[in-house]
């Protein structure tokens, strides 16, 4: 396994500074946000130029980007594909294997969404990459035995694993063991219970870094541990700290 950092550490940061940041922290590889609403790197940006794009998420040799988290938000749907295409050839040309996008909404029907996703899988797959999606709050993954039957509808489909949505959300903490054959990448944080604890300092919360990282193992999981924190103003620490603590956290678990 190895350590990366998602550019949602420092999202307050200009993109270049936040790289820089992260190389000073010793990490080698970058999880990368791609989003029409952060103030980094915007799938529109991605679609108007993708050589400038590419330029921007490298700084330098000892560090590179390793996996993209993309927000499309409400596109119509030639748009839609017209920048995950565009995305995918990014990730191509960057030699980022994974893409991740997030599931539809609660309410939506799992035979929908498996619907909607086949194709999308189909594209990622023919530019040699894999896409999954996050287990997140309100989406239709925020319970584990729909985040598996998802996986299972949708052939070659991975899961991002955020265990924060699992300890915080309606799951309340509840075993999600089912989900790890599925997982092909991790974002991790620490998060309590109760409301208002889904970011809290590092070994405050109630996630169980050293059982997560057994079970990937026991799935011979072996890409990556991604830190990452939310950069919000209301945060109540260093982000900078509690960036670097998690990361020698992991470091020592593997």
């Amino acid at each position: 396994m190895y350590i990366a950092c998602s550019t949602l550490c420092f999202a307050r940061l200009p993109l270049e500074k936040a790289l820089r940041l992260m190389a000073e922290l010793e990490f080698s590889k970058v999880d990368v946000a791609i989003s029409e609403e952060g103030a980094h790197l915007k799938p529109s940006e991605v679609a108007q130029d993708i050589a400038a794009a590419g330029l921007r998420i490298r700084i330098g040799p000892m560090l590179s980007p390793a996996a993209f988290s993309v927000e499309l938000g409400a596109l119509a749907d030639d748009a839609f594909l017209a920048q995950l295409k565009a995305i995918c050839r990014l990730a191509r040309h960057a030699t980022v294997p994974l893409l991740t996008i997030p599931a539809a909404p609660t309410g939506v029907g799992l035979d929908a969404e498996a619907k909607r996703l086949r194709p999308l899988v189909q594209m990622v797959e023919s530019e040699g990459l894999i896409l999954s999606v996050p287990t997140r709050i309100g989406t239709l993954t925020e319970i584990p035995s729909v985040a598996r039957e998802l996986c299972e509808r949708v052939p070659g489909l991975g899961l991002t694993l955020d265990p924060s949505h699992y300890v915080n959300g309606p799951h309340q903490g509840g075993s999600y063991d089912e989900v790890f054959p599925y997982v092909r990448h991790v974002q991790l944080r620490d998060t309590g219970k109760a409301p208002g604890k889904f970011q809290v300092r590092v070994g405050q919360g109630e996630i169980e870094y050293g059982r997560i990282i057994s079970q990937l193992l026991r799935h011979r999981y072996d890409r990556l541990l991604t830190v990452c924190l939310h950069d919000v103003a209301e945060a109540p620490f260093a982000m900078e700290t509690e960036v670097r603590k998690l990361k020698f956290l992991l470091e020592s678990l593997i």
